[in-house]
């Protein structure tokens, strides 16, 4: 027994067809807005997301490749790109997800094409913010997250107060974050996304993103991009994960 859905997006995107080819198609592009992920550059090659395959190698135009996850799941993820005039393109993307055997129950299938929707609007905004300000520059990402799932949605309202985040902010608000670092220097910051789920701040030199565990009961984390030069990720990482974690923190 097989139960499955698919996510279809369009958007236009300020940068050339090889730009955004660039950013979705390779190992680097894909630090500066998505997550970590190799590709190897031809139909048959393998991406280190899961057990991944690329099924379609078609530069700069169209890109597919099919994951398959423990459990009975496979994604298969594409991208169309066409150029839409002057230095922009138009982007048509989709995300087929297929479970196969025992369908989970109807609650917990609920939550899965829930994220999944979300996660993807939220990953193609950045996609178009790393286009808009960082297209090409070298990124470090920085992951963390707490140890335990939560359900509880008052620890994001506190991450958010942490973060110097108004109670009644809105995108396109101005404010300074403390980063985490030996240096402690302030950063400002303005807010390119925010939502019950994520929060999303763009700095001069970096993409901030944040996810709230508890609207799908797992940890609450972060997967921030780093553009600045010379930027040490295992140091980076040691103190967001701190940060994030620092209980006392939390409890103020």
């Amino acid at each position: 027994m097989a139960r499955e859905f698919e996510v279809r997006r369009e958007q236009d995107l300020p940068a050339t067809p090889e730009q955004v080819w660039d950013a979705v198609a390779t190992g680097a592009g894909n630090l500066g807005w998505l997550y970590p992920m190799e590709v190897e550059p031809r139909a048959g090659g393998k991406a280190t997301r899961g057990d991944a395959t690329v099924l379609a190698w078609e530069p700069p135009r169209h890109f597919a490749l099919r994951a398959t996850q423990d459990g009975g799941f496979s994604n298969t993820l594409s991208y169309h790109i066409e150029p839409a005039g002057g230095r922009t393109s138009h982007l048509r993307m989709g995300i087929h997800w297929v479970h196969t055997g025992v369908v989970d129950e109807a609650w917990a299938w609920d939550a899965k094409s829930d994220a999944a929707e979300k996660h993807v609007d939220f990953y193609q905004h950045a996609l178009a913010e790393y286009l808009r300000h960082f297209a090409g520059r070298p990124a470090v990402y920085v992951r963390a997250a707490h140890p335990e799932p939560t359900a509880d949605p008052a620890d994001f309202a506190a991450l958010r107060r942490r973060i110097g985040l108004a109670d009644d902010a809105a995108v396109g608000d101005r404010f300074t974050l403390l980063a985490p670092g030996p240096d402690g220097d302030p950063v400002e910051v303005v807010v390119d996304w925010l939502s019950a789920d994520f929060v999303g701040l763009r700095g001069p030199d970096a993409l901030y993103r944040f996810f709230n565990g508890s609207t799908w009961k797992v940890p609450t984390w972060l997967g921030h991009h780093l553009f600045a030069e010379g930027t040490d990720e295992q140091q980076v990482t040691k103190a967001w994960t701190a940060w994030l974690n620092d209980t006392q923190a939390q409890e103020r």
